[in-house]
């Protein structure tokens, strides 16, 4: 099953709020989905995101492939530079 991190689009109409989870890739977009690990609100100013720093590791240490958005996201909170970090110490152990 291949597991994707992406956002679910909430809110009303023209009033969006996004929740980041983990779905599986074959699920829609609003649809089901295994886990969530944060929310991004991009009407406030300056835009929120909250991610729960340790299940987005596990997840992608797991093999889960963030969109392009939750990866810009994800980078913008440094989750991803600690996600290649930890990959790097890893192979220097080997």
């Amino acid at each position: 099953m291949a597991v994707k991190l992406r956002l679910r689009r909430m809110g009303a109409k023209k009033r969006p709020f996004y929740r980041i989870v983990a779905a599986d890739a074959r699920a829609p977009r609003d649809g089901r989905f295994i886990e969530e690990i944060g929310y991004y609100n991009p009407l406030e100013t300056p835009a929120v995101v909250k991610v729960d720093e340790e299940k987005a590791l596990n997840w992608l240490k797991e093999g889960a492939i963030p969109t392009d958005t939750v990866r810009d996201l994800l980078s913008r909170e440094g989750i991803m530079k600690k996600f290649h970090e930890s990959k790097m110490s890893k192979k220097e152990d080997k």
